[in-house]
């Protein structure tokens, strides 16, 4: 193989496909990407054997061939190399060995067998259905900052994707939770999605394929069976295996007569929940919320800090309540509120609360309150 290629392209694929690599490796071939040279264009391939990422970019080749290099070694040289350089790289068989040349700079890196690399990304799936990039980013934005990272509950270590009958037809559900808040949000069921398995996507396939579709505008191929799901966009394509597991009735936990209802502006109400939580103790991060008629106050204590109270205007017209939130948890769901107001509907100090954003009666948050 041998080809030459501007370091920008090469730098942008690699910087996609290594991150897929793990660190430490018991499989000496899964710290390799698999590089395969074809006339117009060059093949970047990684994969942990959970995921895997295809990415194709424009190189002048010379000599067709593929081989594969150590992924975080060949990213560190190709990161370093002058901006706007060129970059050469020849594999020769006969010595194992790739060459990679840019200017004066000359490396050679050990290469293993092609042959051992392992294949995930082939094979058909049944159902497959477009969502534009920004529908992906929505599904993805909302819901997995709930995502459990109890890797003892593993049903809960991603996100949750299937149909549903919402209430002006059908659609496609992502769902997250990890037992302390739950988010859920809903996009009208795309041409080719009905019938759709419910799938648990894994936390890793989620962030990489939300790093990916950053630098896209392009729409999005997902194709998906019972164990594997496809994205496939422009020049890249990633493949991961599902969660074999069962996703709780998450529905059971979303309550649906709560009566007290608190209306805050986000804004100033995430801004004095970040202010007010400085004080709260590192482990429980709770923070109290005594709500009045016109007002909230909040407040925090620990006895190493000290104590923090602050009051805000808000539309509370029902009784008073006394209710403790785990700051962190709050301001999560805060972040995902585009609109100017959030609204909280709560039943007492112990049952769970929900939120939703006024602007957009696609997203669902429910959050368990705590004892403060």
């Amino acid at each position: 193989m041998k080809l030459t290629i501007e370091r920008a392209q090469l730098l942008k694929s690699l910087a996609h496909v290594q991150s897929v690599v793990e660190r430490r490796n018991t499989i000496p071939i899964l710290s390799n990407v698999k590089l395969e040279g074809r006339p117009g264009s060059l093949s970047l391939n990684a994969t942990d054997m959970d995921l895997d990422i295809v990415e194709t970019v424009a190189a002048d080749v010379a000599r067709p061939g593929a081989t594969t290099a150590p992924a975080h070694t060949f990213y560190e040289i190709v990161r370093k190399l002058p901006e706007g350089s060129q970059v050469e790289l020849e594999y020769q068989a006969e010595d194992g060995q790739l060459t990679l040349r840019s200017g004066r700079s000359k490396f050679s890196l050990a290469c293993l067998p092609v042959e051992d690399f392992p294949v995930l990304s082939g094979g058909e799936l049944p159902h497959t259905f477009v969502l534009s990039a920004a529908e992906l980013k929505t599904l993805i934005d909302r819901t997995r900052f709930a995502i459990s990272t109890e890797e003892t509950r593993y049903y809960l270590n991603g996100i949750y994707l299937h149909g549903a009958a919402g209430p002006n037809g059908d659609v496609l559900r992502a769902a997250a939770t990890d037992g302390h808040r739950l988010a859920r949000v809903e996009i009208t069921l795309p041409e080719g999605a009905a019938g759709l398995p419910g799938v648990i996507v894994p936390r890793k396939a989620v962030n990489e394929i939300r790093k990916l579709i950053d630098e896209t505008e392009a729409e999005i191929t997902v194709s998906l069976s019972e164990t594997k799901l496809r994205f496939a966009f422009g020049d890249a394509v990633l493949t991961s295996k599902l969660i074999d597991g069962t996703f709780p009735d998450y529905e059971r936990v979303i309550p649906a007569d709560n009566d007290k209802i608190l209306d805050v502006d986000v804004e100033s109400f995430a801004k004095a929940v970040d202010r007010v939580s400085a004080i709260s103790t590192e482990k429980s991060r709770a923070i109290k919320l005594a709500l009045e008629k016109g007002t909230v106050t909040l407040s925090a204590s620990s006895p190493e800090s000290g104590s923090a109270v602050e009051e805000i205007e808000a539309q509370f017209e029902a009784t008073p309540l006394e209710i403790g939130f785990n700051s962190r948890y709050l301001l999560d769901i805060l972040s995902q509120v585009e609109g100017d107001t959030a609204r909280f509907a709560m039943a007492d100090a112990a049952s769970p609360t929900v939120v939703r954003d006024l602007a957009d009666a696609s997203a669902i948050y429910v959050l368990m309150p705590m004892r403060v």
